[in-house]
């Protein structure tokens, strides 16, 4: 197939996204004396959190000034991968979403659509729009439109088009304002790409030449961009909530989160989103407003089960899982300040599985590997991580933790996050490497697929059961909570048993603002909206 090699270079932005999860900055100790905080559990409240004071009416005018986490060097929701982490926010503003996730409520609503419905299998979802929606070139946003977004968004192998194309049988619209997806299975989560970017939808001359133009129905428009410096959105008038009350949106990359929270604080920055867990961790216990969101998956090592690799043989993954202490991992890389855990799912999710993972036994990792090294098996692994000074620590105590039951560990420490990212996703050069799939309360089922799917150009360690895509196809039919959660615990059971990645933990993100910032709404993967957004005098 020639499309293969396309949708991986596409998909090489969503996996970097990922990677930069786990590239925070700290300071940890390498020795093992000296005393160590261990995370304490329970210390978080997930959602919107911190003191907000009464803003009273609100107030036109004024940019707002975001220290965002990574920049979105397009703003072509098919060349950009839409989540907080890496620009969606920027895009969210310029195009606004179909649908919105309401954290909150933990349930999608409609937001740019006036309604969306489906079929009691799951198979068929009628989708209505508003009436007078308008692009920002004064064009209707209308069956047609939608409709043209979506084809345009896969043919240019937008990051969901590996989701969507095997799924999407037909896209039809039945009149000016009316479209009906029907889909070769059912999908209950299938409102989840509609609040992504397939449902961004862009207008029609955004894509008619050659050189994509932003144009959209979001409440903001593309003033100036200086690529690694800013980008400035200015309010555009004619959107179909009324007009905004900033005039502009003001996007910043900060190289670090210590210093995106320390803007926050002396107020050069009105908004920041932070992912490293000791920084995190500092803004909650401050008490900014903000939405705090969690993730699973969110510090995984990856291991390549492909032929002629150590980790092709199960028992060698699994004396990999009883010897990672996450606890420990943790401790030394973000001084206790984490989420460790080997469940997919943390005690702090609606999602947690009541099935237990494998825990820690160095008697029985021993055992397995001495099984593997009489078979010929030298034990000698190669772990990938960055440079950067938590890549280093976490380096150190993984290589620790591992040979102290036996393996020789190697390390390649590589600088360039796209370079690790092509190693591990597109040449498939390593054994074990560092890395997140971030999968979200809301639609386990996205993330899950992507990193657990035999077919999956996203399952980076080339891990395959068809009994585990039999339970993703499950999970994507999933209707309803119960269900849900039955298909997850059979996820976790099997994953236990087959140990695709090993897990050391979840993540928590947090898009913090100044006590004079009102009306962000926060929606799926961890973007924001601004159109309703205002700053108090």
């Amino acid at each position: 197939m020639k499309r293969a090699p396309r949708v991986r270079a596409r998909l090489l932005a969503a996996l970097a996204a990922a990677a930069m999860l786990t590239s925070a900055c700290a300071s940890p100790d390498d020795g093992d004396d000296g005393k160590k905080q261990k995370a304490e559990r329970g210390r978080y409240v997930f959602g919107n959190i911190g003191e907000q004071p009464d803003g009273g009416t609100p107030v036109r005018g004024g940019t707002l000034r975001f220290a965002d986490y990574g920049e979105a060097r397009s703003l072509s929701p098919a060349a950009t991968y839409a989540t907080g982490a890496s620009g969606g926010s920027a895009l969210a503003a310029v195009y606004d979403v179909l649908m919105r996730y309401d954290t909150a409520a933990k349930q999608y609503e409609p937001w740019l659509a006036r309604s969306l419905s489906s079929s009691d299998d799951l198979k068929t979802w009628t989708l209505k729009l508003r009436d007078g929606v308008t692009f920002s070139d004064g064009t209707p946003l209308d069956a047609g439109a939608v409709i043209g977004s979506i084809e345009w968004y896969q043919k240019n192998k937008g990051a969901d088009t590996a989701l969507l194309a095997p799924n999407l049988t037909r896209t039809q619209a039945t009149d000016d304002s009316t479209v009906v997806f029907t889909l070769r299975s059912p999908w209950a989560t299938f409102p989840a790409m509609l609040a992504q970017a397939p449902g961004m939808i862009v207008a029609p001359a955004a894509y008619a030449r050659k050189t994509f133009e932003p144009i959209g129905a979001g409440p903001f428009t593309l003033d100036t961009y200086a690529p690694q410096e800013e980008m400035v959105l200015k309010a555009n008038k004619k959107y179909w909530k009324g007009e905004p009350h900033l005039d502009a949106l003001r996007f910043t990359w900060p190289q670090s989160d210590r210093a995106k929270l320390e803007a926050l604080n002396d107020g050069t920055a009105d908004v920041t989103y932070m992912r490293s867990p000791d920084v995190v961790d500092d803004a909650v216990k401050e008490n900014h407003p903000g939405e705090l969101t969690l993730t699973g998956l969110g510090n995984m090592i990856t291991i390549n089960t492909r032929e002629n690799r150590p980790g092709a043989d199960l028992r060698v993954r699994k004396a990999m899982a009883l010897a990672l202490d996450p606890d420990l991992d943790t401790e030394r890389a973000y001084d206790g300040k984490g989420l460790p855990g080997q469940e997919i799912f943390p005690p702090e999710s609606r999602l947690h599985s009541g099935v237990k993972p494998v825990g820690i036994d160095l008697d029985r990792a021993r055992e397995l590997l001495a099984e593997a090294k009489k078979d010929g098996y030298d034990g000698t692994l190669t772990y990938m991580d960055g440079t950067d000074p938590v890549s280093r620590a976490k380096a150190v105590v993984t290589k620790a933790m591992l040979e102290r039951v036996g393996f020789t560990v190697r390390l390649d420490l590589v600088p360039s996050i796209a370079d690790r990212v092509a190693k591990t996703y597109v040449e498939h050069d390593f054994d074990i490497s560092r890395g997140a799939a971030s999968i979200s309360e809301s639609d386990p089922y996205h993330r899950l697929q992507s990193v657990l799917n035999s077919r999956s150009y996203g399952n980076p360690g080339g891990y395959a059961n068809p009994k585990m895509d039999a339970l993703l196809e499950q999970l994507q039919g999933a209707d309803g909570d119960a269900e849900t959660q039955r298909v997850l615990d059979a996820v976790q059971t099997l994953f236990n048993e087959d140990v695709p990645v090993v897990n050391l933990g979840a993540s928590a993100a947090f898009t913090a603002w100044g006590e004079n910032v009102h009306g962000i709404v926060p929606t799926d993967e961890y973007m924001a909206l601004f159109g309703e957004a205002w700053i108090s005098r």
